[in-house]
């Protein structure tokens, strides 16, 4: 694994290996440094860049063609076109003003979220609209909680809080593009954003997955999405989809998992019609349009959604590290998840 991760990005195994855990876990000796401190610097800027200083200057939004559509990026300076992200967790914050979930609380990996992992974008006044971004959804929010920081404005587009990622190092890469994160808290998905303001998911993959049901029980084979697309740890990982029992009204998808719900259960999300892999009927992938206009994928006219408590990532000591079921036949106050079984 540390060849992989070397091959691929030198700079963020470099940041890697100054946690204890994952320096254990990729073989390396380096000791944890702080996030503010000079030796996490690079010669040259970098995607990859932690944020080690209040910004001296506005920020500019602009966007950029991608696999994904056309997504927000930095618009000048060092960082010129390195990839910005939200994350579907940062709305707790906005509902009830619950710390953010990318903040510098503790985590597995030992470094902080929001200057390190996901470098948050910070200015200096208000932000800049660049090319093909509407100017009235660029706003701020006062971070009080990035280490080593005075209270400082990071940039929001549409009321998200946009981040960089640490294993993005070039201008057009999107290796955090729909990463299931545990790491977060709570646990949320990164996604590229759109001029409108909404996650870029690109399109939706659904397949099959064999993993045991709450971590320890015998194996299922259930209906699964692929996440993570870009991301060197676990590319295209596959995690259990989950169809809402009150999920319809008169014959009809609802998409009833929303708000307090949807922070739990995010809704799998994509851009224009799922693609179906083997074991799975195409014909049974739909869509339908959420509130906030977000496509959500449907099979056999039922909404998926994920389950948080089924986020993980190799070598991290969640979920064990591995694949598991956990929201099998949950009951919720919104009502009861069920996977979908593959098909007779």
């Amino acid at each position: 694994m540390q060849r992989l991760l070397s091959a691929r990005r030198p700079r963020a195994l470099a940041a890697l290996a100054l946690a204890p855990l994952l320096a254990l876990s990729l073989g390396a000796g380096a000791p944890a440094i702080e996030a503010g401190s000079t030796a996490l610097a690079v010669s040259t800027a970098s995607c990859a860049d932690p944020v080690t200083s209040a910004p001296t200057g506005p920020a500019t939004v602009s966007t950029a063609r991608t696999a994904f559509g056309s997504v927000l990026v930095i618009g000048s300076g060092d960082y010129a076109g390195c990839s910005l992200y939200l994350l579907t967790s940062d709305q707790a914050h906005a509902m009830t003003g619950v710390p953010f979930a990318c903040s510098n609380g503790p985590n597995a990996i030992g470094l902080p979220c929001d200057t390190v992992l996901w470098p948050a974008l910070l200015t200096l006044g208000a932000p800049i609209a660049g090319r093909g971004v509407n100017p009235t959804l660029l706003g701020t929010v006062t971070r009080t909680d990035l280490p080593g920081l005075p209270a400082v404005q990071q940039v929001t587009y549409a009321g998200s809080p946009l981040y960089r990622f640490f294993l993005d190092e070039a201008p057009g890469e999107t290796d955090g593009a729909d990463l299931f994160d545990p790491v977060t808290s709570p646990t949320g998905i990164w996604y590229l954003v759109n001029r409108w303001g909404l996650p870029a998911p690109g399109r939706a993959h659904l397949g099959l997955e064999t993993a045991p049901v709450d971590g320890t029980g015998s194996d299922a084979t259930v209906l699964a999405v692929s996440m993570d697309h870009g991301f060197v740890l676990l590319p295209d990982g596959l995690f259990p989809a989950y169809t809402l029992g009150r999920d319809r009204h008169r014959g009809r998808p609802m998409g009833a998992c929303q708000d307090e719900c949807a922070a739990f259960w995010p809704p799998i999300l994509t851009s224009g019609q799922p693609d179906a892999g083997p074991g799975v009927d195409q014909d049974a992938l739909g869509t339908i349009v959420r509130p906030d206009g977000t496509h959500q994928v449907t099979y056999r006219g039922r909404p998926l959604y994920l389950f948080s408590g089924d986020a993980y990532i190799p070598t991290l000591p969640y979920n064990g590290g591995a694949a598991s079921i956990n929201g099998a036949g949950l009951m919720t106050p919104w009502g009861v998840f069920n996977t979908v079984p593959r098909l007779p």
